[in-house]
């Protein structure tokens, strides 16, 4: 399978603006058989208010944005995930949502939010599920959920062998922890960040795709990249260190939960 990561800047507000900067960004990726987009592609980040954000927002199930989207699988023959500033009733989340040919093959809602986010959008109530694309298990994360090791060794022991992570990323250590749980979870990792300032933040960009021994197999710096990297699902699988450790069934769960 190869991985293409897309680090750019939405146009916070225009979302007519960010399809066509998009556009040609997905043709570039074209080669690739699954994308990973930042947090919030179809909005921008910083918005002033909670009303702000809900004028800009779109529900999973009549989006421009993901029609779009669609659209672009349709004529590359990819799978996307996305970040997405998702409306449900008269709640806002910040989601991830993957989408193929078809459409939407499923969502997953930030579980914690960061900053002032928690003026905005509710804490994500879909769990942690996982989606299977061409045989390999998919998890997806949202940016601030890196700080709790809790999700990733969750969705490890639900068996994914890869999660996707779309990112706005400020804090400047945050990409250096990604390595981190990709070995100890033996599994893949792919951090897609963005770039850019809007209003008082900034974006550190530093996308960065990880295997399970912890390697870093692409890094981008802090302009608009592409990067691209070739897995085979299989290495995730395996999950011996040593010929006499499986780093789950060594678990000391009659210790700890």
């Amino acid at each position: 399978m190869k991985i293409a990561l897309i680090q750019f800047a939405p146009v916070f507000g225009d979302l007519e603006a960010t399809m066509n900067f998009l556009k040609a960004l997905l043709h570039k990726a074209k080669d690739a058989d699954l994308l990973v987009l930042p947090e919030l592609t179809n909005t921008g980040y910083n918005f002033h208010s909670k009303e702000e954000a809900f004028a800009l927002s779109e529900t999973v199930g009549n989006s421009v944005f993901l029609e779009f989207i669609k659209e672009a699988c349709q004529q590359y023959n990819f799978t996307v995930a996305t970040g997405f500033l998702e409306r449900e009733g008269d709640l806002l989340y910040n989601s991830a949502v993957l989408l193929n040919k078809k459409g939407v093959i499923g969502s997953y809602r930030k579980l914690h939010l960061f900053m002032n986010e928690k003026n905005i959008f509710e804490k994500g109530n879909l769990g942690l599920p996982v989606f299977t694309v061409d045989e390999v298990k998919i998890g997806m994360l949202v940016c601030f959920d890196w700080m709790f090791p809790e999700v990733w060794r969750k969705l490890a022991l639900q068996g994914v062998d890869i999660i996707l992570h779309p990112s706005n990323l400020v804090l400047p250590y945050a990409q250096s922890v990604i390595p981190s749980y990709a070995l100890v979870n033996r599994i893949f990792i792919a951090t897609a960040n963005r770039i850019g300032t809007e209003k008082d933040l900034s974006f550190t960009g530093q996308s960065i795709f990880v295997n399970p021994k912890g390697e870093v197999l692409a890094e981008a710096g802090e302009s608009e990249t592409i990067l691209f990297v070739d897995i085979d699902p299989e290495m995730a699988r395996d999950k011996m260190i040593t010929p006499k450790n499986d780093v789950f069934k060594d678990r000391r769960t009659d210790i700890y939960e």
